[in-house]
């Protein structure tokens, strides 16, 4: 039998084993190069995601885009919050227009309430509302009463006088949020304005009559009641009005021209029960 013989050579395991080492070798050289590599690589992604989420040009660092505060991020055109639930609240509970009967008596201070009788008093009035607390009303209210200058050595005078004001109040009512129930549904307010009184005086057996005008300044407040859901409401209303008329200075005279002695000197006063629809 034959025996080939291959010459000198390296064993196959010492063969293997330098060519493991080799490999090995080329591995450690190429590894810090490839995490360079890696790391460059996601480095660059990063840059480029970042430029492309940020809209910003190329060559522009992440680190150049501040993200503090702007004053002008959070600028509306709209209202408040605070503003906003004021006019749902009004939208929702409030009023816009209230027209209504008003109906009660009306008064007299000083000399006038002696010469002239207290009597009914009654008109109509149209109400706008601003908001929750603000309101403009606009009113007619007409009066008869009587008249009556007698207890001296004069002939007495014994007539009619009419009275018509058209006047225009401001409202405010007052906030009953904290309040108790009972006293809420009251809806408490005040008001001031002004009214321009036109005035009528008839003499009994005479045939003239005498006519003036006279303004007024109004302040008074009332309480309101609502019903049916708040579409209908009642209310008291007591309002003074601090008239000016031309005549306060001067001498009542009878018939004959003779002096009674009394000025016609006083204001007004009205106690009106107030009844309304709201819309």
């Amino acid at each position: 039998m034959l025996t080939q013989n291959c010459g000198p050579g390296p064993r196959p395991s010492l063969l293997k084993q330098a060519i493991s080492g080799a490999v090995l070798a080329s591995l450690l050289l190429l590894t810090p190069n490839l995490a360079t590599a890696q790391q460059t690589l996601v480095t660059s992604n990063e840059s480029s995601s970042a430029t492309t989420r940020l809209n910003l040009p190329p060559g522009v660092l992440v680190a150049q885009a501040d993200d503090s505060y702007d004053p002008f991020a959070d600028y509306s055109e709209f209202e408040e919050s605070v503003e906003e639930e004021e006019d749902l609240n009004f939208f929702r509970n409030g009023r816009l227009l209230t027209v209504g009967f008003i109906g009660g008596a009306r008064g007299w201070t000083q000399t006038l309430s002696q010469i002239y009788s207290t009597n009914m008093a009654f008109g109509l009035f149209l109400c706008y509302f601003f908001d929750l607390r603000f309101a403009l009303q606009f009113g007619f209210l007409t009066s008869d009463h009587l008249l009556s200058v007698a207890g001296g050595s004069y002939t007495p005078i014994r007539g009619n006088v009419n009275v018509t004001d058209i006047g225009a109040n401001l409202k405010y009512y007052f906030n009953t949020q904290n309040v108790t129930r009972g006293l809420a549904d009251l809806n408490p307010y005040i008001l001031g304005g002004f009214s321009q009184m036109y005035r009528t005086i008839t003499v009994s057996g005479n045939d003239n009559f005498a006519k003036d005008a006279a303004f007024a300044f109004n302040v008074g407040a009332g309480i309101e009641v609502p019903m049916m859901r708040n579409k209908l409401f009642f209310g008291l209303q007591g309002m003074f009005q601090y008239a000016m008329f031309t005549d306060e200075a001067k001498i009542i005279l009878d018939e004959n021209d003779q002096s009674t002695g009394v000025s016609p000197v006083g204001d007004s006063f009205t106690v009106l029960g107030v009844l309304g629809v709201n819309f």
